[in-house]
């Protein structure tokens, strides 16, 4: 078949680029307006006046003498010390992502060699879990948490969240490891390994895309969580996201908006960066979980 027959007419492409780049500027429009209303006054953001003075600030020259402040910035994360909820946030995000990772590997690879049926029944049962709202799960855990004193620290947090993503990172990581042949870890084993070396020298490498992405997945659970950290959280341990909504409490004090502000653009710019920075890995460990090997 000649390549003039294959080749779409100019047109299509046309329409495609045009979709394309409307559906961009769409998707991007948000954060962008954010992150350049968080270098304004909330006078010149949210004027009610002319909203042309969200793009001169004619405001924000007047009361800070330039075009663009950071007061938005400086006012969340020292006034308000965002960074506390930062460090909350950066630490519940690493144990969740190493605790979920360690038992779904070990886990998903149990299921996936199993030849017993309850490993069927053990992950139609954590579906049900994972499909249940998680908000729903919290109360069974505020008793014994308020009992042994556990309520309002990191760890209750962890341990929660832990809990609800353990299924999706069961089914997620059982998926590649069925998709792995099971000849290498017999042949791995008649080579001298023992079941567990099969599984860290010779399976783990193999699917290594596939445990970026589940932990991508997993950081993400972790990150972006509301309710359950608003709901086990005292105020002094917050995570970013909880700590975000609470600036939006404080609306009456004049500039207190400009916190919130602020704060949006300092949580999604580092999803932002890290998205591009692993998006091989996503893309490459989300093929190979749809691909039978």
């Amino acid at each position: 078949m000649s390549s003039k027959a294959t080749a779409r007419p100019p047109s299509v492409l046309l329409l495609a680029t045009v979709f394309l780049v409307i559906w961009l500027i769409m998707a991007a429009f948000p954060f962008l307006w954010t992150l350049w209303g968080s270098l304004k006054v909330e006078g010149d953001f949210f004027s009610k006046a002319d909203w042309m003075n969200s793009l001169r600030g004619t405001l924000t020259i007047v009361e800070t003498g330039g075009s663009f402040t950071g007061d938005g910035y400086y006012g969340a994360w020292v006034q308000e010390e965002f960074w506390r909820a930062a460090l909350n946030t950066i630490i519940v995000c690493i144990f969740v992502v190493t605790i979920s990772l360690t038992c779904g590997t070990l886990g998903g690879y149990a299921l996936a060699r199993s030849g017993f049926r309850y490993a069927f029944w053990f992950l139609f049962f954590a579906l049900i879990f994972r499909a249940m709202p998680p908000i729903t799960l919290v109360s069974g855990y505020l008793l014994p948490f308020f009992e042994w004193n556990l309520w309002g620290h990191l760890s209750t947090t962890i341990i929660v969240l832990v809990a609800i993503n353990q299924p999706f990172t069961l089914w997620m990581l059982h998926s590649f490891f069925k998709n792995i042949p099971q000849d290498l870890d017999e042949s791995a084993m008649v080579d001298g390994c023992t079941r567990f070396q099969a599984f860290r020298h010779v399976i783990i490498p193999v699917m290594w895309p596939g445990v970026i992405t589940t932990g991508l997945f997993s950081f993400l659970l972790a990150y972006n969580d509301f309710a359950v950290s608003a709901m086990l959280l005292s105020k002094e341990n917050q995570t970013m996201v909880p700590k975000l909504a609470s600036f939006l409490g404080t609306t009456q004090t004049k500039g207190n908006v400009m916190f919130a502000v602020a704060a949006v653009v300092s949580v999604t710019a580092p999803l932002f960066v890290m998205i591009v920075f692993f998006q091989r890995q996503i893309v490459s460990g989300l093929t190979a979980g749809a691909v039978k090997g």
